[in-house]
C-alpha cells in the first residue's frame, strides 16, 4: 500500500498541531487531494492523476489497496478526501457509517473477471456450468483476494459457485489481501491459476487470460466512486469531477473498464 497507516497518522498528528498553531486556512488550502482508491484502479487512475495534475497544477496522492481495508482504514480516521471501492458492498457500508458525502456518490467503472496464468502457460479454460477447475490447477493453488472481503475475492467465489466449481477448489485457494496481491502470485508463477479483473490482466505482460467468466454467474462489477464526510481539501471536488468527465474516459477505456452512465448504465 503506497500510503502507510503510518503515514496518515504522521499527516493527521502534523494537522493537529497545525490546528493548534492558528494556520488551518494555510493547510486546507496546500494540502494534495488524497484518494484511497481500489488496488485494481492503480494504473488508470495514476494516469487520471496525472493528466489532472498537469492540466490544474494540483496534486493528487493515491493509496491503493482492497475497498475493505480502506475503508475501515477510513472508519478509523484516515484522511482521505475521496473513496473508490471495487464494489457497491464496501461504499454501502461506508455510506451506513456516515463516513462518506452521499450526495457525491456515483457509479464510476464496470469490469471483468478472467481467470490468468503465467504467460508460457500452456493451460485453456471453457467456463462454463461444471468446468474441473480443480483438474487444472494441477496440485497447484488458485489466487485469489480474500473471498469473504476482497471484492475480486468476493466475485470469484460466487461465479465459482454459480457453475458448480467451488466444492472441487475451496481448499485449494491462497487468498491475498488484494486483487493485485494475487495477480503478482500468477506472475511469479507462485500459483498455476488466478481470479482477477481483466483489467489487472492486461496491466502485467507476465500473464496471459486463459478465461472470462459469464456475467451472469456474478453480481455486477461496480466501482462507486463518493467524496469522504470528512473532506475538507478544496481542490478534492474538482478531482472529483474530472474523474468523471468525459475527459477522463478515454484514460479508463485503454485500461479495459467500461465506462458508467451517469445513471450506472453501461454506456
Amino acid at each position: 500500500m503506497m500510503t502507510s497507516r503510518r503515514s496518515w497518522l504522521a499527516l493527521l498528528t502534523a494537522t493537529v498541531l497545525t490546528l493548534a498553531a492558528g494556520t488551518a486556512p494555510a493547510v486546507a488550502q496546500g494540502r494534495d487531494v488524497l484518494v484511497f482508491a481500489a488496488a485494481s484502479l492503480k494504473n488508470a487512475l495514476d494516469e487520471a492523476a496525472a493528466q489532472w495534475q498537469r492540466a490544474s497544477g494540483k496534486k493528487v496522492a493515491i493509496s491503493y489497496a482492497a475497498s475493505n481495508t480502506l475503508i475501515k482504514q477510513i472508519e478509523q480516521g484516515a484522511p482521505a478526501d475521496m473513496f473508490i471501492s471495487a464494489d457497491l458492498d464496501w461504499m454501502d457500508y461506508g455510506q451506513q457509517k456516515g463516513l462518506i458525502k452521499p450526495d457525491t456518490r456515483s457509479n464510476l467503472l464496470g469490469n471483468r473477471l478472467v481467470l490468468v496464468a503465467p504467460k508460457d502457460s500452456n493451460i485453456s479454460a471453457s467456463i462454463q456450468p461444471g468446468f474441473d477447475l480443480a483438474a487444472l490447477l494441477k496440485g497447484g493453488r488458485l489466487a485469489m483476494g480474500n473471498v469473504d472481503a476482497v471484492p475480486a475475492g468476493k466475485y470469484g467465489k460466487a461465479a465459482l459457485e454459480k457453475l458448480g466449481a467451488w466444492d472441487g477448489v475451496k481448499d485449494k485457494i491462497a487468498q491475498a489481501e488484494s486483487v493485485r496481491a494475487a495477480l503478482v502470485l500468477v506472475s511469479r508463477g507462485e500459483a498455476p491459476l488466478g481470479i482477477v479483473y481483466q483489467t489487472d490482466a492486461a496491466s502485467d505482460p507476465t500473464v496471459k487470460i486463459v478465461g472470462t467468466f459469464p456475467e451472469n454467474t456474478h453480481p455486477p462489477i461496480i466501482y462507486p466512486i463518493a467524496l469522504t464526510k470528512d473532506s475538507t481539501t478544496p481542490d478534492a471536488p474538482a478531482f472529483l469531477n474530472f474523474i468523471r468527465s468525459p475527459a477522463a474516459r478515454p484514460i479508463f477505456e485503454r485500461q479495459g473498464f467500461t465506462v458508467l452512465a451517469p445513471g450506472g448504465q453501461r454506456s
